[in-house]
């Protein structure tokens, strides 16, 4: 049995910084089996640093303060939807389906919320695609993810292999 207080987790943030304030309760309290992060976004920060999915987990979002917007494409080359979560609800994603959770830069207030993914407590880094622009492909395309011993994160692209580090 793990109890804990969410203040109590160290803040580590994204590497690309996209958002001042996550807490990686799972890995604080010592989960196995799903994960679960803590977040406090102010206007114009995000989750997560832009179209992604996890091809080995589901993520669930629960927006406890505030109204967070997502960007979701079923696939890579889909038409991206937007929705609206307010508080007190829920939005699920799919292994496969990219999102992209934020808090618009013009909001009035903070979000804070809950991110949630499962089967395990951690995500493998090689199952994670963003969507991003590549230069060779010039086109909008998968990109994998690894993180460098510096901390900063290597993206590359699926389709030619070109690579780049995003800081």
């Amino acid at each position: 049995m793990e109890k804990i207080t969410i203040d109590d987790v160290e803040i580590q943030t994204n590497p690309m910084d996209v958002h001042s304030v996550r807490r990686p309760v799972s890995r604080a309290a010592g989960f196995t089996d799903f994960a679960m992060n803590y977040f406090e976004l102010e206007p114009g920060e995000s989750f997560s640093g832009g179209l992604h999915t996890h091809h080995d987990q589901e993520e669930v979002f629960y927006v406890q303060e505030g109204t967070a917007t997502f960007e979701l494409r079923t696939d890579a080359d889909a038409e991206t939807e937007e929705f609206t979560v307010d508080a007190g609800e829920v939005i699920r994603f799919a292994p496969g389906e990219f999102q992209h959770g934020y808090n618009e830069s013009d909001a009035d207030e903070p979000v804070v919320g809950f991110a949630f993914g499962a089967p395990k407590s951690r995500h493998d880094w090689d199952q994670i695609e963003s969507l991003l622009y590549c230069r060779e492909c010039e086109d909008e395309v998968g990109h994998g993810l690894e993180l460098t011993d510096d901390g900063n994160f290597r993206m590359t692209c699926t389709e030619c292999g070109n690579s780049f580090v995003a800081n």
